[in-house]
């Protein structure tokens, strides 16, 4: 006789709410994804903006470029497809006044001092230590240890804004003629206007943090003397220089790295390059590389007149299949849109010069694999096919390494590891010395700007723990708030993304500062944000009301709800514990109880609103990652 099947249960505590508000739970600041998108739809922006920047420095400038990890795990894609997070987030600071002539950075931190208060955020970063200073009109400037910032990219910036926040003297020091490391010089303007960037660092200078530009550390300033001069010193240089790989003709003339590339071109730098140019990579960058190229646009040795591109076509090689690619698909469609040739699955032989030991042309293999058994990369080729390809420029874009050779091991008693790398407590961000921490790419190699600004926020509460002999502990908190008149928009689980629009092929094409993506109109931001499913919402049951009656499980729209006899059920030692306090002696196939499929319910309420007796409920959860100090002894600060 066939068995009847299982149900594996999990018992709903605060992390199983917590898990459940997905966007948020992927976020690495925790950001409130779904709060600040119904706030959208409720038609408060302020807020939504507010809540967005509470635990994220740099929130107007990821709703232009974040890789939105929140948007990987969002739950509505399950039905259909995710919510266009990123773009309702940008929608929010452009609302809210971010990008307006007006901008006052002092009105912007008061108000996020209150509504992060309001809100009941207790961590140091969300600037609810600045209320009592916010409610004057001036600022005191922070008068705690002097610390000194290597690299003002997110990591920096986001450990400067906390370390400000938190009562200390941060000043940063920028190799770079304006600050904002690789979102000024990495990430073309196209997709990050300029002014956006000043925008947010005048916040941060309102803070009270200094930033020195035009300083390299090891030529204009000693890593020494910084040292000499500072309680602690911060490496967030990120990753700014190409990789190469060492192929025949790799130092022929006409060979440029991408990011370099990038550099000089968002310095105003314009670069010669031929007509014809190749892009090795398959990443983001490959294609930041490829569609800056198309768009170059400058101006001439006068600096009077814009000269037209020398470019007319641009090929993008890579070892990945189209499938397989790591770039975005956006990157990808918006590319082939303005003429990148994409050349997949070839890995390069060599570089062919002519008799000026110039680049006129590279040779491909084609890829019968990247990966090993194991997982491990270790590309294969046909050696017998060989693919030519003619240029006058090559541009390696296939991975970014870190420059730190301002640090000698034995002089400054950092610890290096074999790459020449520092060496990093991947959790505290310190490393050998005790006054010294690293941040960001430096630390974990390049990854999304979000992490970055996570990791410069970690830098930051390491900073305090070992100056003040202080040590955080990360206490996630949840509060449910019960909804009587729950509703939600008519028809929102039929409603189709919005993408959002871009500007046409050929007029985007013409500069580098023509922003390809367009923000959503308000009628498009009010109608996507009606799209989430509100994971935050949850349904409650009262099992001391509950008649078992079946209503909700029949009403259900998506089969979310079953009643099913407690034999059934497949108890791990906690859910055990909870059925043997409610049963006592009565045998568990003479109970019954109701369960739940989580991620296939919509929060439309109808169970709620057909239960007659009253035994649901539509109960708001919401958690904060609330920041507890104690005190260390000398005998644990050693450790």
């Amino acid at each position: 006789m066939k068995q009847p099947p299982q149900y594996k249960v999990e018992l709903a505590d605060t992390s199983y709410f917590r898990k459940s508000v997905k966007c948020q739970y992927a976020c690495p600041v925790g950001t409130d994804a779904g709060g600040y998108v119904r706030a959208i739809a409720e038609g408060d922006f302020e807020l939504a903006y507010l809540i967005a920047r509470g635990p994220n420095p740099l929130a107007s400038i990821c709703g232009r470029v974040c890789g939105a990890p929140c948007e990987a795990a969002c739950r509505r894609s399950d039905i259909d497809q995710p919510v266009s997070i990123r773009a309702l987030k940008r929608f929010a600071a452009k609302e809210y006044g971010m990008e307006s002539k007006e901008f006052d950075p002092m009105l912007l931190l008061k108000k996020v001092a209150v509504s992060a208060g309001l809100r009941q955020r207790r961590g140091l970063e969300d600037l609810t230590a600045l209320l009592e200073a916010l409610s004057r009109n001036e600022l005191t400037p922070p008068t705690g240890d002097k610390i000194a910032i290597i690299g003002s990219g997110p990591a920096g910036l986001a450990a400067a804004h906390d370390l400000a926040v938190m009562g200390f003297r941060p000043t940063i020091f920028e190799m770079e003629p304006e600050p904002a490391g690789m979102l000024a010089y990495g990430i073309p303007e196209y997709r990050l206007p300029r002014h956006l960037i000043r925008a947010e660092i005048e916040v941060i200078k309102a803070l009270g943090v200094e930033i020195i530009c035009n300083t390299v550390v090891g030529k204009d300033i000693t890593f020494a003397d910084i040292r000499s001069e500072h309680k602690a010193t911060l490496i967030a240089v990120g990753a700014k220089r190409s990789r190469a790989l060492p192929i025949p003709g790799g130092d022929a003339k006409g060979v440029i790295g991408g990011v370099e590339l990038l550099r000089d071109i968002g310095a105003g730098q314009m670069p010669e390059l031929g007509k014809r140019v190749v892009v090795i990579g398959g990443g983001n960058v490959a294609f930041d590389v490829s569609r800056t190229v198309i768009r170059q646009v400058g101006f001439d040795v006068s600096r009077t007149a814009l000269r037209a591109s020398t470019v007319q076509e641009v090929h993008l090689c890579c070892l990945e299949s189209l499938d397989d690619m790591p770039a975005d698909d956006v990157e990808i469609i918006e590319g082939h849109e303005e003429g990148v040739r994409l050349c997949a699955g070839l890995g390069p032989k060599e570089i062919l010069t002519d008799d000026e030991g110039r680049v006129r042309a590279i040779s491909f293999k084609p890829v019968l694999s990247i990966f090993d058994e194991n997982g491990r990369f270790a590309p294969k080729f046909d050696e017998e096919k060989v693919t030519t390809i003619q240029a006058d420029t090559v541009l390696w874009a296939i991975g970014q390494a870190t420059d730190v050779s301002f640090v000698d091991a034995q002089r400054d008693g950092i610890e290096l590891t074999d790459r020449g790398l520092i060496s990093v407590d991947p959790e505290t961000l310190a490393t050998s010395a005790p006054d010294v921490f690293v941040t960001g790419d430096a630390a974990y190699g390049p990854g999304l700007m979000i992490k970055a600004v996570a990791s410069g926020k970690q830098a930051a509460r390491s900073i305090h723990s070992s100056l003040l002999g202080s040590d955080f502990s990360c206490n996630a908190t949840g509060t449910h708030t019960c909804l009587p008149r729950y509703k939600r928009e008519k028809d929102y689980e039929k409603l189709i993304r919005f993408h959002p629009d871009t500007e046409p092929v050929d007029e985007r094409k013409l500069a580098q500062d023509i922003e390809v993506e367009r923000c959503f109109s308000l009628p498009q931001a009010h109608q996507e944000a009606a799209r989430c499913l509100d994971c935050g919402t949850n349904t409650i049951f009262d099992s001391a009301k509950c008649v078992l009656c079946g209503g909700c499980v029949d009403v259900c729209p998506e089969n979310c709800l079953r009643i099913v006899s407690v034999s059934r059920i497949q108890a791990n030692g906690q859910t055990q514990q909870v059925l043997e306090a409610l049963l006592g002696d009565t045998p568990h196939d003479k109970a019954s109880a109701i369960i739940k499929e989580e991620d296939r319910c919509i929060r439309c309420a109808q169970c709620a609103d057909r239960c007659p007796v009253g035994a649901i409920t539509m109960e708001h959860f919401s958690f904060t990652d609330g920041l507890t100090m104690r005190t260390l002894t000398p005998k644990a600060m050693d450790k």
